[in-house]
């Protein structure tokens, strides 16, 4: 099924560019249609995500049998020690670099964006953590069941599936992207906000990339493979992530990407791929570390102490685990802990917000990258514990 074009990665791109320059120079009556369609673009994207997850993972359980629940397990273990490490490499970097910065508190002078001309709200028909619980146990339940009938019904579901993302997904997402970046650039985000916070973006995004290394890195020598086998893969995913700024949103190019290395194994590219989207938040765990550091500096002239941040990240851990895959979804999951932990009061948890939302992108596009190296680590582990792959002849 191998539909999709070599020239995605140009369309998206073309779709950052397009959005950009039409943002700046549009009226309000031209942005009021283009986020009008990106809404319900977004809609259609949002309502498909729950069909995706449950139509690769389910199946991918099924398939690894009596190995299920130990797969399982493994990953929810390795989304888990990579968000916190993650988390602790960020705030280590943050009592480092933090105190020796000067950085404006606030950004000013946001156009508003104009009222959409009508809403049609597309609702999925469940929510992605319902869908993600569900696919898991209909998955591990089939399997201990030896259910057959349920299994045909899956493996037919995620063809179904396949094509909703290859004829449906995929082709819009330019499109989708195009309005993301038309509506910050009216806005004057791009402009006005992002200088003003761009030395601690820019800290973060370095951050981003080192800790990319050091998974790839750790893959590798754990599974004997090439990580470059995989990394090199994940370009269009990267790009996409930074769009839709949703790891979610972003998984059907995602799956894409991964089932056309060579060294990661389909069965579990099917497995961890989609759950990883939505449990393995490494990219949003450090960019909150660090900037929770620093908005503390800025309003309250201190950081927090070492072993109140110590505990903020083993929980910030657990919140990412659980957080939805969507636009600012860390953040919104953690505000409780932000202020119960850390004592943020409104202005400091509107401020936080605020320079989340600017680089969300970027630390979704990290998520996203880096669940190629767990994936990689899973197909380490099956290899080492001669966990026979199931071969699956649906790819994207």
């Amino acid at each position: 099924m191998k539909k999709l074009t070599s020239s995605l990665p140009f369309r998206l791109l073309i779709g950052v560019i397009v959005g950009i320059v039409v943002g700046l120079v549009a009226n309000a009556t031209v942005i009021q249609v283009i986020l009008t369609i990106k809404e319900l673009l977004g809609s259609l994207i949002n309502f498909c995500v729950p069909l995706i997850i449950i139509g690769f993972i389910a199946p991918s359980i099924i398939r690894l049998k009596s190995n299920a629940s130990r797969m399982l397990g493994l990953a929810l273990v390795l989304a888990y020690s990579s968000s916190v490490c993650a988390a602790l490499m960020s705030m280590g970097a943050g009592f480092a670099i933090i105190p020796s910065l000067s950085i404006q508190s606030a950004a000013e002078g946001l156009r508003d964006t104009p009222e959409l001309l009508f809403t049609l709200a597309i609702d999925p028909i469940m929510s992605v953590m319902s869908a993600l619980v569900f696919s898991v146990l209909v998955g591990l339940a089939a399997t201990w069941a030896k259910a057959d009938t349920i299994t045909n019904v899956l493996e037919e579901f995620q063809r179904i599936v396949l094509d909703i993302v290859t004829r449906v997904i995929i082709p819009i997402l330019p499109f989708f992207i195009a309005g993301t970046f038309a509506g910050l650039a009216y806005q004057g985000s791009i402009t006005k906000q992002l200088p003003v916070f761009l030395i601690v973006i820019l800290i973060v995004m370095v951050g981003h990339y080192i800790w990319l290394a050091v998974l790839y890195g750790l893959a590798g020598a754990y599974s004997g493979e090439n990580p470059w086998e995989v990394l090199r893969y994940y370009g269009p995913a990267y790009l996409t992530a930074v769009g839709t700024m949703s790891s979610a949103a972003t998984l059907a190019v995602a799956l894409r990407g991964a089932k056309k290395s060579k060294v990661l194994r389909q069965d579990l590219v099917d497995f961890g791929v989609p759950l990883f989207a939505n449990i393995h938040l490494c990219g949003s765990v450090l960019t909150e570390v660090f900037f929770v550091m620093t908005v503390s500096q800025v309003l309250y002239g201190k950081l927090p102490s070492l072993g109140t941040m110590v505990l903020f990240c083993l929980l910030l851990g657990i919140f990412a685990v659980g957080a939805p895959g969507v636009p600012g979804g860390t953040v919104m999951a953690s505000l409780g802990l932000i202020v119960s932990v850390l004592g943020f009061d409104n202005t400091g948890t509107g401020l936080m917000m605020t320079i989340f939302a600017l680089q969300d992108s970027f630390g979704t596009a990290c998520n996203v990258t880096g669940d190629g190296a767990l994936t990689l680590m899973l197909t380490g582990y099956a290899k080492k514990h001669n966990i026979q792959e199931v071969k699956n002849t649906d790819v994207l």
